[in-house]
């Protein structure tokens, strides 16, 4: 009776073992369909929740928050990044020129872990179905975020006074700096939370 208990369990360990790591692959190749992902978000069991890295760079904060929130370099591909960088003095109708040392500094942090690098988390998703000869200077022009919030009514965030725009990450998800955005721990000032 003892070893058929201890067949049935190892087998049952062994099914469990190994269809959960072909899922941890597939889930890495990409190979999840959108509404598999929305489940394992559901579950709270995506890595998508957390956009880009949780090393920061000391000078691109000081420099960037100045004005707004220092957004994480994985929320834009390197050549948006590169693109922002050549035209400081006109930063979203702003000057928000650096000297070379500082520019240069930042703009290799921004490569090293921008969408798309082999340090960023969210790669695949993020940049799908976006036209590889465009260079989006605007995270809320991704596809992919477009869909994440396409849900979300105007007057919860842009006529909302303590949002004002899909770009101020920071007002509804707390951990937006440091790239998590769990959508499952949403507040939107004025609402509560967020449920879908």
């Amino acid at each position: 009776m003892k070893k058929l208990q201890w067949l049935i369990g190892s087998t049952m360990l062994g099914a469990t073992l190994i269809f959960g790591f072909g899922n941890m692959l597939a889930f890495a190749d990409g190979k999840y369909s959108e509404s598999e992902e929305h489940e394992r978000e559901e579950r709270g069991k995506s890595s998508f929740s957390k956009i880009g890295t949780t090393k920061t760079n000391a000078l691109y904060k000081e420099e960037c928050s100045a004005c707004h929130m220092a957004y994480p370099a994985g929320l834009l591909p390197e050549k948006s990044w590169n693109k922002m960088m050549a035209n400081l003095e006109n930063h979203f109708d702003e000057n928000a020129e650096l000297d070379a040392e500082t520019g240069n500094s930042i703009k290799g942090y921004l490569a090293r872990y921008a969408l798309g690098s082999k340090n960023s988390r969210k790669t695949k998703k993020m940049l799908r179905n976006f036209p590889k000869n465009k260079v989006p200077l605007r995270i809320t022009e991704l596809p992919y975020f477009i869909r994440k919030h396409d849900e979300i009514p105007s007057r919860m965030v842009k006529n909302n006074p303590k949002v004002g725009s899909f770009s101020q990450c920071q007002a509804c998800h707390k951990g937006a700096e440091s790239g998590n955005f769990n959508e499952h721990q949403v507040k939107i000032p004025g609402f509560g939370r967020w449920e879908d």
